[in-house]
């Protein structure tokens, strides 16, 4: 990968590695790094591991100001999230190489999964490019303010009730028919809620819903293509409300993301695409800020981790904030 800029044009680059010590085997990283590094004719590469008070954030601060030529994330989303809210809008790029239950980034943009040789291979290699981040302030139901990055989606309701009440461990066997609980409680209940929304600063809106997801990236784990017009580096925002009106409301989601592949990537799907509605029971739409207010506390999750329950969202894009390596 092309470095960065330093004060000495004549040394060679160097990464930095910061990863997760519960997700990774330290002794066989450390080998594969060493690998593609000679390869790439870098120097040593610099170790930062996270910690149980750092999910990556002070490692990664520490890895920029040590001079890193790319810092490579080595663990789940969590960790990724953390180090690319500290890079954002510096010089430095990202590449990671994925080690988490979820991995939603390296899924979305079809980064190597499950072969950290390639991955590894691919942040020594790899082309550092824009990627738009997504900022989310939170007014939590105790009154508490927060605010925090995603690089994928940000869900609120039903998706973020089965970010926060799915099973780790199950999830982890069985993967995402682990959702299956939460999801089929979820319709029989009926648990809708009231939302009034804004986007970008547009007329006041109102509906009830059983999810929104504002995405950064489009598509779910299995190639569920979720926000078909989602790009990661076009500077907007994309939003789907979930609102069916019944059960009959389900089937229509369920059929429309089953075809979304072929109704937005191919030219015949395209074509039918022309002649058929966009079902109720699916709202989109695509701004850089959306700001939303909730009648009764909703849960809350960013690129699969949960935030508890908000009242109230401002969400906004910071384009092209990140280098990417991929």
């Amino acid at each position: 990968m092309t470095p960065s800029a330093s004060p000495d044009s004549t040394a060679r680059p160097r990464a930095a590695v910061v990863y997760n010590p519960a997700k990774v085997n330290l002794e066989r990283l450390r080998r594969i790094v060493a690998d593609a590094e000679a390869r790439a004719s870098h120097d040593e590469s610099l170790w930062f591991p996270t910690a149980a008070e750092d999910d990556g954030a002070q490692a990664a601060t520490d890895a920029a100001a040590a001079g890193a030529s790319v810092v490579i994330v080595v663990g789940g989303d969590g960790t990724v999230r953390a180090v690319a809210e500290r890079l954002a809008d510096s010089p430095v790029p990202l590449a990671v190489a994925a080690a988490g239950t979820g991995n939603l980034l390296a899924r979305a943009l079809k980064l190597p999964l499950n072969d950290l040789p390639a991955a590894i291979d691919a942040a020594f290699t790899g082309t550092a490019r824009p990627l738009d981040l997504g900022h989310a302030k939170l007014r939590h139901d105790d009154g508490r303010v927060t605010s925090h990055t995603f690089l994928v989606m940000a869900g609120i309701g039903l998706d973020a009730r089965m970010a926060a009440d799915t099973n780790p461990e199950l999830k982890k066997r069985v993967g995402w028919l682990a959702y299956a609980h939460p999801i089929s409680r979820s319709i029989i209940s009926g648990a809708d809620f009231a939302l009034h929304y804004r986007l970008d600063g547009g007329r006041r809106q109102s509906t009830r819903a059983h999810t929104v997801i504002v995405g950064n990236c489009g598509t779910l784990t299995g190639g569920v293509l979720l926000i078909p017009d989602a790009q990661p580096d076009d500077g907007v925002l994309d939003t789907v409300i979930l609102r069916p009106r019944a059960r009959g409301g389900w089937l229509q989601i369920g059929v429309r993301l089953m075809f979304a592949r072929f109704l937005h990537r191919t030219t015949s799907g395209k074509m039918l695409r022309q002649l058929l509605r966009t079902p109720y029971a699916l709202r989109y739409g695509r701004a850089r800020h959306l700001e939303a207010v909730f009648n009764t506390p909703q849960e809350f999750e960013l690129d699969g981790d949960s935030y508890g329950a908000v009242s109230a969202v401002d969400i906004t894009v910071r384009p092209s904030a990140l280098q990417l390596v991929r």
